[in-house]
């Protein structure tokens, strides 16, 4: 079946992308079948390569957009000159803005190996622009001594790993507010970097 009379670009390709990103994050990117996303989104199959070359494009766009879309949140924020209220707010930036995005999130992080190398090299300098943005507030800070991390490459990573730790397992309503989750990790991360 050819685009449906009346059915409009605008409509059906982030209607595409929705439902892929959906399908990705229950079933993974290997399990599923542009014929299931077809079906999802109440088209025929054929009907999908109008907007998209094939899946591996699709999951492209799904962790390219992603990826900008945190860049230029973060880029938004004020950044403060202290290091510690600069860490303080990219630590609350960090769990806030992935915890509406669950499915972005598993999906950014899990189908990275599903990426063909030339898609993963571009995710991957997305994903290194964001750690470059923390790395630098550890950077300063340790310059100003207010913190003291063996290396701050790898304390990027650890501090961003432990963040992304929230999105496994909180859920609203249960026994912390996520002010009082921000509030924890907050803590944990300012111990593990302070001088």
């Amino acid at each position: 079946m050819a685009r449906t009379q009346g059915s409009h670009s605008d409509i059906t390709g982030p209607r595409i992308r929705k439902a892929a990103l959906g399908l990705f994050a229950r079933h993974g990117y290997a399990a599923v079948s542009m014929r299931q996303i077809a079906k999802d989104v109440g088209v025929q199959a054929g009907a999908l390569y109008n907007y998209t070359p094939d899946k591996q494009s699709l999951l492209f766009r799904l962790m390219q957009d992603h990826m900008q879309d945190l860049l230029a949140a973060y880029g938004e924020l004020e950044q403060p000159a202290d290091a510690e209220a600069a860490l303080r707010r990219f630590v609350g930036f960090h769990i806030r803005f992935h915890m509406e995005r669950p499915d972005e999130v598993f999906i950014a992080y899990m189908e990275l190996r599903n990426l063909t190398p030339e898609n993963f090299s571009e995710i991957e300098g997305l994903r290194r622009a964001y750690e470059d943005s923390l790395e630098a507030i550890l950077q300063d800070g340790q310059k100003s001594g207010l913190f003291s991390v063996a290396d701050t490459k790898i304390a990027t990573l650890a501090v961003i790993a432990m963040l992304n730790g929230v999105m496994t397992w909180y859920r609203a309503g249960g026994r912390l507010s996520l002010d009082e989750v921000e509030q924890v990790y907050w803590d944990m991360v300012r111990r593990a970097v302070t001088a």
